[in-house]
C-alpha cells in the first residue's frame, strides 16, 4: 500500500508512525509546506486516555513522551483579587516543537519520508498515484475545500479573538484569570508545558478587541499590552510570540470523513476549542482509530468507514463540550457577580464534562466549600434545598416536566392522569406539572388533549389535586394553560406527530395564516374580536385552576403553539399593533399574562414556557429571548421556563446532554428572575451541578420520570441523604434502600506471572 499524508502536524505523523509500524512493507511520504521546526502555539496538553492508548500502540514514542511530560493536579481561578485552587484533574503537557521532534524521529527510524517545505501535490493527483491519501492539512483544508460537495464542511466563526504566547516560566497550575478592562472583560488560559516556560492564550470578545484598540497596533504592541494587562499573573515577566496573531476560533463539522480513497484526519475533518483541550489529542486519537480499522477491515472502503462511524460520536461529543465552553467564555461577563467559588465552580463545570460528583471525587475540600457557600446544610446536596417562588415554598429544586399524555376523553382527565400525576407526586419531586391543559376545545392539539374550560374538567383536576395533597404532602402541583394555534387538529403522538387528522378536524386559528408544515391544515388569522375571545378563554380556565386546587400556574408560550405563534418572527406576520416589531409582537402574549395574573391568586406563582430560540434563520434567538423574558418579568412572572423550538417544522436544533440549559443560564444571569432549565437533564449529577453553578434555579425533566416515576426519590437514596428536602411515603420507606443484587465481580487472580 502506497499511503501519502498531506500535513506534518502530530495528527498527520503519528498516523505515518502507526501506520509503517504494523506494515513496515508501506510506502508512505509526508508533505509538509513549512519548516520542520515550524509551528503554531507552544504547548500541548494531552490526556491520560490518549496516552494510555499511544503506550499500547507505540511505546517507543510513549517513552519519549513521558521523559518530557510536565505534569499537575491543580487548576487556579483568579477572578476581582481572590484565587480558588481546585485539585486532582491530573494534566500532562509538552512543547508542540518537541513533541514533532519526537514524532520526527519515529518516523525516520521507521523509513516514512518526510518532505518539508514543500506543498503536496494536488489532492486529486495523489489520489491517482497513492491508495490511500490522509488528509491531515489542518482547518484551513485545502482537500476538504476540494471536495467540498462530498465533505459537506461547515465552519462556524465564533465571537472572542485570541492569540497563543509564552512565558518563561512555568505556572505551578493550569491558570484562568479574569481581568475587568475599561474596554470589557478579558481572560488568560496559561498551564506550563516546560520546566521553564508556560503557554499563555489571551482572549476577549471582538467588540472588547477592538476597543481596547488590539486590532490597530503592531504584534510586539499587542504582546506588550497583553503581558501589562495580565502583570501579576506573569509576575512581571513579558510575554513572547511565535508569529502568533490574534485570530478567531472556527468549529468546523464535515457532513462526511472520506471520499473514494482520501480521509479526513484531526483539524481537517474536526475541530474543538482549545479551552476544552487539545486539537493534538483528537488528530492523535484519530490516528490511533485509522490504524486500528486499517488493521481489522478487509478492504480500504470497509476501514474508512468503520474509522468514521468510530470517531463521529466521540468527535460529536467533544465538539458539545468544547461549544459549552467556548459559549461559557463569550458570555463570562454574566457570571462576574458570582461569589467567587461558585465562580469557580461555575467556571470548572462549564463544559458539563466535570460535573458536581465527578469535582467532588477529585477535590472533595474546594466541593464542600462551595455548597457552604451556595448555602446548602451539611450532606445535603443542592438539589434538596428549598427554593421559593411568592407564597410557594419548594421543598426541592425538582421539576416533574410537562408531558402531553394525549389520554383525556373530552378534555376531561381520568384514571390515567390521576395514576400518572399521582405516581410522580409520590415520588419525591418538589413540584409536578400537568401537561398542556388547553383553554377551549379548539385549543386543543388532539382529540387527547385535557382542557380546563368546562365544569367537569376542573372537578376532574380537582381529584387529582387532591390526592397529590393528601397523599404527597409537601409536593406542589402546578398547571401549564396554553392553546394549540396552527399546531392544532392533529393526530395522537403515537399515531403520527403533527399529523391532520383523517377527519373530524376543527378549525385553526393563529398569529399569521400560515400552515405549520406541509400538509397541515392552515390556520386563519385572528381578528381582535377573537383575541379579546381567546383571552377570556385564558382567564375562565385560570379561574377554573385556581378553584381546583392548583399551586402554580404556568403560561405556555412556546413550541409554536398560540402564543408562542405571537412571538416568533417566523410565524407572526401581522402588520398590526399584534405584530411587526419585537413589542408588538409581544403584546397578545403580556395581554393575556396580565389578564391571568388578575384572576390567579396573589399569593401563587405563575410562571411562563418559551421558546429561547426557533432554531432556525431568520427566527427567534437567544438575545431576543432575553427580553422576552425580561418582560415577562416586569409583567410580574415568577419564573422563566426555559424550553427551545419546535416552533418551525425546518428547525435545526443542536442536541446533547443538558443542550438547553445555557438559554436559561443566560436569561438568569441576564434579567435577574429566576429559571427553570429544561431538556435532556438526564442525571442527579447534573441537578446538582446546574444548580450549584447558578445556571438555573430549578430543572424540569421529563423522560426520566417516564422512565422512573420515583426519579427523586432514587436520587436521594443513591447521595445518601435523608434530610427536609425529599419524603418517602410511609408505605414505600422499605424501599429507601437500594435492593441488594447478586455478586457481579470475579476474584482477582491471585498470582500474576510474566513472561
Amino acid at each position: 500500500m502506497r499511503v501519502a499524508i498531506i500535513g506534518g502536524g502530530p495528527g498527520g505523523l503519528y498516523a505515518a508512525a502507526l501506520l509503517k509500524r504494523l506494515d513496515p512493507a508501506r510506502d508512505i511520504t509526508v508533505w509538509e509546506r513549512n519548516a520542520p521546526d515550524e509551528t503554531f502555539g507552544f504547548g500541548v496538553v494531552l490526556s491520560d486516555e490518549t496516552l494510555g492508548g499511544i503506550e499500547h500502540a507505540d511505546p517507543v514514542v510513549y517513552e519519549a513522551l513521558q521523559r518530557d511530560f510536565v505534569r499537575w493536579d491543580d487548576i487556579d481561578i483568579v477572578h476581582r483579587g481572590v484565587t480558588h485552587r481546585s485539585g486532582g484533574h491530573g494534566f500532562a503537557a509538552l512543547g508542540r516543537r518537541r513533541l514533532l521532534e519526537i514524532l520526527h524521529d519515529r518516523c525516520r527510524s521507521l523509513g516514512v519520508e518526510l518532505d518539508f517545505r514543500t506543498e503536496a501535490p494536488h489532492p486529486d493527483t495523489l489520489c491517482a498515484e497513492y491508495d490511500l491519501v490522509i488528509a491531515a492539512d489542518g482547518v484551513n483544508s485545502t482537500t476538504r475545500a476540494t471536495h467540498a460537495d462530498v465533505f459537506e464542511p461547515q465552519v462556524t466563526t465564533h465571537r472572542c479573538r485570541y492569540i497563543w504566547l509564552a512565558a518563561d516560566f512555568p505556572f505551578d497550575a493550569f491558570r484562568f484569570e479574569i481581568a475587568e478592562t475599561e474596554h470589557g472583560v478579558m481572560q488568560l488560559h496559561g498551564y506550563p508545558y516546560a520546566a521553564d516556560a508556560s503557554t499563555v492564550i489571551v482572549e476577549m470578545r471582538e467588540e472588547v478587541w477592538k476597543a481596547a484598540g488590539f486590532d490597530d497596533v503592531t504584534p510586539q504592541e499587542s504582546i506588550d499590552r497583553c503581558a501589562k494587562i495580565f502583570a501579576e499573573a506573569l509576575r512581571g515577566r513579558p510575554l513572547r510570540s511565535n508569529n502568533s496573531a490574534w485570530t478567531t476560533f472556527r468549529t468546523v463539522v464535515n457532513g462526511r470523513w472520506s471520499n473514494g480513497n482520501v480521509v479526513l484526519l484531526g483539524d481537517a475533518a474536526h475541530t474543538a476549542h482549545f479551552s476544552i483541550g487539545s486539537g493534538t489529542k483528537l488528530a492523535v486519537e484519530d490516528a490511533l482509530a485509522l490504524a486500528a480499522c486499517l488493521r481489522e477491515q478487509p478492504t480500504l472502503e470497509t476501514a474508512l468507514a468503520a474509522y468514521e462511524e468510530e470517531r463521529k460520536p466521540v468527535v460529536a461529543s467533544t465538539q458539545r463540550a468544547a461549544r459549552a465552553s467556548l459559549e461559557w467564555f463569550e458570555n463570562l461577563r454574566l457570571h462576574l457577580d458570582q461569589p467567587p467559588r461558585q465562580f469557580a465552580f461555575n467556571l470548572l463545570t462549564r463544559s458539563r464534562r466535570v460535573t458536581h460528583d465527578n469535582l467532588r471525587l477529585r477535590d472533595a475540600h474546594f466541593t464542600e466549600a462551595v455548597e457552604r457557600e451556595f448555602g446548602c446544610p451539611p450532606g445535603t446536596p443542592p438539589m434538596f434545598t428549598p427554593f421559593r417562588l411568592r407564597g410557594l415554598t419548594l421543598r426541592n429544586r425538582v421539576v416533574v416536566s410537562p408531558m402531553d399524555m394525549y389520554s383525556a376523553t373530552d378534555g376531561v382527565p381520568g384514571d390515567f392522569h390521576l395514576v400518572h400525576l399521582g405516581a410522580r407526586a409520590l415520588g419525591g419531586a418538589g413540584l409536578v406539572m400537568t401537561e398542556m391543559v388547553c383553554v377551549s376545545e379548539e385549543g386543543r392539539i388532539t382529540p387527547g388533549c385535557a382542557g380546563l374550560y368546562t365544569g367537569r374538567q376542573a372537578e376532574a383536576w380537582r381529584r387529582i389535586t387532591d390526592f397529590v395533597h393528601g397523599q404527597a404532602p409537601g409536593t406542589a402541583i402546578g398547571v401549564q394553560l396554553g392553546h394549540s394555534g396552527r399546531k392544532g387538529s392533529t393526530k395522537l403522538m403515537w399515531e403520527g406527530m403533527d399529523e391532520p387528522l383523517p377527519r373530524g378536524n376543527w378549525p385553526l386559528v393563529a398569529a399569521s395564516p400560515l400552515p405549520y408544515k406541509a400538509g397541515s391544515q392552515t390556520p386563519r388569522q385572528l381578528s381582535r374580536a377573537q383575541l379579546t375571545d381567546i383571552r377570556e378563554q385564558f382567564t375562565a380556565a385560570a379561574w377554573r385552576a385556581a378553584r381546583a386546587g392548583f399551586d402554580l400556574l404556568e403560561l405556555h408560550c412556546a413550541h409554536g403553539y398560540l402564543l408562542s405563534g405571537f412571538l416568533s418572527p417566523l410565524t407572526n406576520r401581522r402588520t398590526d399593533a399584534y405584530g411587526g416589531s419585537p413589542e408588538g409582537r409581544l403584546r397578545f402574549p403580556l395581554e393575556v399574562f396580565d389578564a391571568v395574573r388578575a384572576v390567579w391568586p396573589a399569593e401563587r406563582p405563575m410562571t411562563v414556557r418559551i421558546s429561547a430560540t426557533d432554531w432556525a434563520e431568520g427566527g427567534t434567538t437567544a438575545e431576543d429571548a432575553v427580553e422576552i423574558a425580561r418582560a415577562f418579568a416586569a409583567h410580574g412572572a415568577d419564573a422563566i421556563d426555559v424550553s427551545t423550538g419546535q416552533v418551525v417544522a425546518g428547525e435545526r436544533p443542536e442536541f446533547g446532554r443538558s443542550y438547553q440549559t445555557p438559554f436559561a443560564d443566560r436569561i438568569r444571569n441576564s434579567v435577574s428572575v429566576p429559571v427553570i432549565a429544561v431538556g435532556a437533564i438526564s442525571s442527579w449529577d447534573d441537578v446538582n451541578s446546574l444548580i450549584l453553578a447558578g445556571r438555573t434555579d430549578l430543572c424540569a425533566l421529563g423522560r426520566p420520570h417516564l422512565y422512573d416515576p420515583h426519579w427523586t426519590l432514587h436520587a436521594a437514596a443513591e447521595q445518601g441523604y435523608e434530610g427536609p428536602g425529599v419524603a418517602w411515603p410511609a408505605p414505600y420507606r422499605a424501599g429507601s434502600q437500594r435492593p441488594q443484587t447478586g455478586r457481579t465481580d470475579a476474584p482477582k487472580p491471585r498470582l500474576s506471572l510474566g513472561d
